[in-house]
């Protein structure tokens, strides 16, 4: 059976995306999602950080939320890398 790090993108809403961001975040995956997976490395060793399985439901993920909700995708991800970033947000 193949397990995957990457959580699932169930909720296809705003809501849905926030709680995407910040599992991807709890379990240290998280990124930018205007960088491709495929070109994070590890900064321990230098090597691919996403498996390819890893890259393709990534990418799939990603789509699906560009196409749905446009650069909302990134108001989405914001307080998710705001807090990540211990940067306490107004309000």
């Amino acid at each position: 059976m193949l397990t995957s790090r990457i959580p699932g993108y169930a909720e296809k809403n705003f809501d849905g995306m926030l709680i995407w961001f910040a599992e991807m975040s709890k379990r240290d995956l998280l990124f930018h999602p205007d960088d491709a997976p495929e070109n994070i490395v590890s900064l321990s060793d230098g090597k691919q950080f996403f498996s390819t399985h890893e890259c393709r439901l990534i990418n799939n993920i990603l789509d699906d939320m560009f196409s749905e909700f446009g650069n909302d995708v990134y108001e989405a991800a914001y307080p998710v890398y705001m807090k990540r970033m211990g940067i306490q947000m107004d309000g």
